[in-house]
């Protein structure tokens, strides 16, 4: 095998072991609710509900985000942090491919 090739199978491995992802970014949010007389709508010190976090991708061109629990946040942006990888190694493989095809041709199966 070639060195291109076993820099493609390298990062073949790497992709597979990579384990679930979510595309986005995490933000952390805060809100006022529609009860009279909480302290969200405290005239001088007002105290927001929160924070609450939410995950914010888009995904073939459609922008979508939901609420994340509490409990779950942390494998979530492991999960946001997997997907950064998967990005970063998806170039790599390109660009594997890429010289692979530039050594041996467009006929190489």
């Amino acid at each position: 095998m070639t060195k291109e090739g076993n820099v493609i199978e390298r990062l073949k491995r790497k992709i597979l072991d990579l384990g679930p992802m979510l595309p986005g970014s995490i933000s952390e949010q805060y809100n006022v609710c529609g009860k009279a007389g909480c302290k969200c709508k405290d005239a001088k010190n007002p105290v927001k509900h929160g924070p609450y976090h939410q995950l914010s991708f888009t995904l073939a061109g459609k922008s979508s985000s939901f609420f994340i629990k509490q409990k779950d946040l942390s494998e979530v942006c492991r999960m946001v942090k997997r997907f950064k990888v998967f990005k970063r190694l998806m170039i790599e493989l390109t660009q594997a491919n890429i010289a692979l095809v530039r050594k041996q041709g467009f006929g190489r199966s």
